[in-house]
């Protein structure tokens, strides 16, 4: 496990789209698209995407390193498809692949960094004993993509990072949240914020927990609610 992930991450993951060609890596590149068929009723995967995991389970299965019959594959996917695809893997505990699959998602003009991919990546690394491979994950994330995070991919991520007991990961996120101007102004803040403090504290890093502590009780005049379950 751990030297495929070396083969694939995260040292060869592509960079973020960039106008500078020459920054732009893809070792698994995805073309055009199309003669997609129908969704099938009632599935979460379409016809494409069951395909497409089917495809690599049996080439992974004959040769882990054909990357040639992965990038076939993964050029026939849409973004939704290519998602799923993803999800899929992780979902059946298929890490290697996920990983290749992850890849060619970020290799696409329309990719933005989405912290739900991340969380999900982070608690399949944890389950494996990456603790490691994880933090170099973070490092991928910008200032830019904590601020941008849409829906829960922010407290998603934060906490996949505190159950891996990540706590410099946790807190480098905290201070890119902090540089981009977080504050407890809603109530999706202040519960990203009791997630921050309880987990932090765990970790043993008190003095940030009680910044995060004095930032909510700025607004709540002082009355901390505990976070449930």
């Amino acid at each position: 496990m751990a030297s495929s992930l070396r083969l694939y991450f995260p040292l060869n993951l592509p960079q973020k789209p960039t106008t500078n060609p020459r920054c732009h890596h893809t070792p698994i590149r995805c073309g055009p698209r199309d003669n997609r068929g129908p969704l099938y009723k009632g599935r979460t995967l379409s016809i494409e995407a069951i395909q497409a995991v089917q495809s690599l389970k049996r080439s992974h299965r004959s040769d882990p390193t054909n990357n040639d019959t992965v990038s076939r594959t993964l050029s026939r996917l849409v973004k939704s498809d290519l998602i799923a695809a993803f999800n899929e893997l992780i979902r059946q505990d298929q890490f290697d692949l996920a990983v290749k699959v992850f890849s060619a998602i970020r290799s696409e003009d329309w990719y933005k960094t989405d912290l739900n991919l991340y969380a999900k990546l982070v608690s399949a690394m944890a389950s494996k004993g990456m603790t490691d491979e994880i933090d170099r994950l973070m490092c991928d994330v910008e200032p830019a993509d904590v601020v941008s995070a849409e829906g829960k991919g922010l407290v998603t991520v934060i906490k996949a990072l505190l159950a891996a007991d990540r706590a410099e990961s946790t807190v480098r996120i905290y201070e890119m949240m902090k540089a981009g101007g977080w504050r407890c102004n809603s109530s999706a803040d202040d519960y990203v914020g009791k997630v921050l403090s309880r987990g932090l504290r765990r970790l043993g890093k008190n003095k940030v927990a009680d910044e995060i502590d004095l930032e909510i009780e700025r607004v709540s005049g002082g009355v901390l609610e505990k976070i449930g379950g």
